[in-house]
């Protein structure tokens, strides 16, 4: 996929159902790997709790979906968690729902709308934001271009990662392929970008806005 929908940043909330706390932590996820890591080291937080069930979809040869009742009874939590994450078209994002049991059953569907508000919340207060592929690169331009390069960035929403002063300023910033070479482009023109005088790709990478 070139571009989809994402969160902004991790988020964590809670709530309580007849006396069980439900913890849904939501994480910023690239790949399986990343995911099957952070579930371990939500485990490893969590080490006293029930259930730490979750569910995630990264991007990469090709989608990859995968979650867990971690316990629960089949289908009434790692499903729930997945659909929420399916239904507000979620990708390279990771829930993990932490349970702490609190004497009272809930009965399947009991679980089931527990688990999907929880990561409905979550998802919520993360927020959500479009990915796609892009560049980091780095560009050289003189001291006199600098507030011109910070004001172009600025107003087109692009993030500057670093900024080193030498004989010139080097800025490392993250671009789409659009914005690459709308950089090129404006180049040409002093009103608009500021000169620059070198320019590298340092490596491809997702850019989220």
């Amino acid at each position: 996929m070139e571009r989809f929908k994402t969160i902004k940043e991790n988020a964590s909330i809670e709530i309580e159902e007849k006396r069980s706390k439900f913890i849904a932590n939501i994480y910023y996820v690239e790949s399986a790997n990343e995911a099957e890591e952070m579930i371990k080291q939500v485990k490893k937080k969590y080490y006293d709790a029930r259930h730490n069930c979750f569910a995630y979809i990264v991007d990469e040869e090709n989608k990859v979906k995968k979650f867990s009742d971690d316990g629960e009874p089949s289908g009434t939590a790692g499903s729930p968690i997945l659909n929420v994450l399916e239904k507000n078209e979620l990708c390279n994002v990771l829930v993990v729902v932490t349970r702490y049991f609190g004497g009272i059953l809930l009965g399947a569907g009991g679980l089931v709308r527990a688990y999907t508000e929880a990561a409905t919340k979550a998802v919520e207060k993360a927020e959500t934001a479009y990915q796609e592929k892009g560049y980091e690169i780095e560009i050289y331009v003189s001291y006199q271009d600098m507030e011109k390069l910070k004001y172009y960035c600025s107003k087109n929403n692009i993030k500057i990662i670093n900024i080193e002063y030498g004989e010139n300023v080097k800025c490392i910033i993250e671009v789409t392929n659009e914005e690459k070479e709308n950089i090129l482009a404006d180049n040409t023109y002093d009103d608009k970008m500021a000169n620059v005088l070198e320019f590298n790709i340092i490596k491809e990478k997702y850019i989220r806005k």
